[in-house]
């Protein structure tokens, strides 16, 4: 696979990504959903942290929030960087098609989510009891690096009381799948699924 079709493939990622992020920030407020079927919801969120809406300051418990945002925002941008080399020393070295495009999907999911961290904070105002603006007059939400990333698919396929004979989680009301994310999200774990499933074909 060229430099040129992982460029493509980076960018068609990237433009529905962000195309969707700013449609759900510019037409819904704070934790509002559409429901499109019983088992997939429109639901905007907005993610201040890691995976699942883990903080860094939780487990460095010596840092502030704000100063965990900056540090986890900057190493995404470090991360991205070296992913971008590995995908260029990739495809220099003729490596498999499914090695290129599993790297191209991490690239462009990762890079859609800095996009967020990085510039979110200052390109829109708050979310909050309210639909955001774009570009605000009075400025954003935030400083540059610590905007949030903003999730919205939502796929509650089952949602009801566990048996009591499973263990931890028996009686409880659960949800499958609970978390919130989006299409950055979507491709890093498709690129990441197919690295760990398809690895043989990837890494010949």
């Amino acid at each position: 696979m060229s430099l040129k079709k992982a460029t493509l493939l980076i960018i068609v990622i990237l433009l529905i990504d962000q195309i969707s992020k700013v449609y759900i920030k510019t037409n819904f407020s704070l934790t509002e959903r559409a429901i499109v079927f019983d088992w997939f919801q429109i639901v905007f969120v907005e993610n201040d942290g890691m995976a699942w809406g883990t903080k860094l300051s939780d487990f460095v418990t010596f840092i502030s929030d704000r100063t965990a945002k900056l540090c986890l925002t900057l190493f995404r941008i470090v991360a991205v960087v070296g992913i971008g080399y590995w995908l260029v020393t990739s495809v220099k070295k003729n490596a498999s098609k499914t090695l290129t495009i599993a790297v191209s999907l991490i690239f462009a999911g990762a890079l859609g989510n800095i996009i967020d961290s990085v510039f979110y904070g200052v390109l829109f105002d708050s979310s909050s009891n309210q639909v955001a603006t774009f570009l605000p007059q009075d400025g954003g939400y935030d400083s540059l690096f610590h905007g949030k990333v903003v999730d919205m698919l939502h796929f509650p396929i089952w949602k009801g009381v566990l048996p009591n004979w499973i263990p931890f989680y028996g009686g409880k009301y659960f949800t499958f799948f609970e978390p919130v994310f989006n299409i950055a999200d979507m491709a890093i774990s498709t690129g990441i699924g197919i690295l760990i499933f398809f690895n043989k074909k990837a890494f010949n």
